[in-house]
């Protein structure tokens, strides 16, 4: 009987778990993990939205399924509806009007920093959460140039901090309720409950 000896055939790659999970990042989208690693710009399309990146960092994120920057600043009172429309209307800048805008409301001292930075951070976090969340169809990214900086620049998220969040949001709302099914399912209304009986003495 002859043995013939033969090399073992390589590795199949294998996605590290636990290096993604030490880095904090690289385990929501391989493809948005793979634009940063080569520091891409323009818009990474995907079934819920749109991330805009700049040498590989967010910029901007849109997603039909998450409120605007517009909505949280003026659902609350923090701005009047005009002014804001007002401020947009004076940009010429499609890609970044509502930063330009919120920053000329700063500068003529109606709306704070803190404030703007706010409601711009979390408007990017709620609509990145739906942008990167498990979809049927496959993203696509469209190369482009960076956004013009404009007289000041917009504050760049890394993908590690956005990838945290989004997993932090996973976790948090899975435990508030495990069943993904209520958030996308439209809102009906119930009959209300019958009014307590009053007592002898409230008639």
């Amino acid at each position: 009987m002859t043995a013939v000896h033969t090399t073992e055939p390589p590795r199949l790659p294998v996605r590290q778990k636990v290096a993604a999970a030490e880095r904090g990042w690289g385990g929501v989208s391989p493809m948005l993990t793979r634009l940063a690693a080569e520091r891409a710009t323009g818009i990474l399309f995907r079934e819920h939205g749109t991330l805009h990146l700049a040498d590989g960092l967010v910029v901007h994120a849109e997603s039909p399924c998450a409120p605007g920057l517009e909505t949280l600043l003026t659902a609350h009172g923090t701005l009047a509806v005009e002014v804001w429309r007002q401020a947009l209307g004076e940009t010429d800048d499609d890609h970044q009007a509502g930063h330009l805008a919120g920053l000329r409301l700063v500068d003529a001292g109606l709306l704070t920093l803190g404030a703007f930075e706010l409601c711009r951070l979390t408007a990017l976090y709620d609509a990145a959460y739906f942008v990167l969340a498990p979809s049927s169809t496959p993203g696509r990214f469209r190369y482009g140039t960076a956004p013009a900086a404009g007289h000041r620049a917009v504050r760049r998220v890394p993908v590690a901090a956005l990838e945290r969040e989004t997993l932090r949001r996973r976790d948090l709302l899975h435990r508030i309720w495990p069943d993904a099914a209520t958030d996308e399912a439209p809102l009906a209304r119930t009959d209300l409950p019958a009014a307590p009986a009053l007592t002898r003495r409230q008639r």
